[in-house]
């Protein structure tokens, strides 16, 4: 379908629109940065981070989840980042790397998928989805060399085949699938090796939500980069729910109660 002020352009992709049209706008595109700024590769930018995000599968979908802190070097930029982003009714995706760059492929995915769906009258598969996620970060691949790295982790709810999905990416833009359970971000080796022990098939709601703030309160428990759950201040880490009914936001209250539980039970082992 042509749009009526670009009758050259016909494509409904709007990823490829901005591209072509206004690169300067791309998170990561040509014209980002003023061509006559200096060479900055192997230069260290004082940009915020975000860590750690991860997704399971269970009986109904796949949770996704996130803690909220984001660190410049040795400091905290920010204690309430918002690291999980539902993308359309079926999918969702967790950042992680350059906050700024990530939030904005975040939100650039999401108007790519409305707009695909209303020129083409249908919505792109789960599987394209991810396929327009992998094109994204590789078109950010010039901004990894000035320190920008953007590190995605998408899922989705694949109706077709009646299941929840989680695909991750390298930084080219390589996209790979996993079968259980993946978690990226600086300490996302310490929440996989928590996943790896207690993940089982087919887990309930309750039990994979349980599995996902633990690996996460294991991950910050090692990792100077994560934050766990802040009693004080009441910040806890973000997680959703993506089944066949769409997305569904995990309440503050139901996350709190879940890390209560799990500390007095530690308590308890300690006395």
């Amino acid at each position: 379908m042509k749009l009526p002020y670009f009758p050259n352009h016909d494509d409904s992709s709007f990823f490829n629109f901005v591209t072509q049209y206004h690169p300067g706008l791309m998170p990561g595109g040509q014209g980002s940065m003023p061509s006559n700024q200096p060479d900055r590769a192997g230069v260290s930018l004082a940009v915020p981070q975000a860590t750690t995000v991860l997704a399971i599968k269970y009986q109904q979908g796949v949770v996704i989840a996130g803690d909220r802190r984001a660190t410049e070097g040795f400091q905290i930029a920010d204690r309430r980042i918002e690291k999980v982003f539902k993308i359309d009714e079926f999918s969702a995706m967790a950042i992680a790397g350059a906050a700024g760059p990530c939030i904005e492929m975040a939100k650039l995915l999401q108007t790519e998928l409305e707009h695909y769906e209303k020129l083409e009258g249908m919505p792109l598969s789960c599987e394209g989805k991810a396929n327009k996620l992998g094109q994204m970060v590789k078109a950010n691949l010039p901004m990894v060399f000035q320190g920008l790295v953007v590190m995605p982790l998408f899922v989705g709810y694949d109706a077709a085949r009646t299941e929840g999905r989680i695909f991750k990416y390298d930084i080219t833009g390589g996209r790979y699938e996993e079968s259980d359970y993946h978690a990226i971000g600086s300490g996302g080796k310490d929440a996989r090796n928590t996943m790896r022990e207690h993940f089982q098939k087919n887990l309930s709601e309750a039990d994979v939500l349980k599995l996902a703030l633990t690996a996460l309160y294991n991950a910050a428990d090692d990792d100077v980069g994560t934050g766990g759950p802040d009693f004080v201040r009441g910040i806890y880490p973000t997680a959703k729910f993506v089944t066949a009914q769409g997305i569904a936001d995990v309440p503050g209250d139901r996350i709190r109660g879940v890390y209560d539980g799990m500390i007095d039970l530690r308590r308890s082992k300690e006395t």
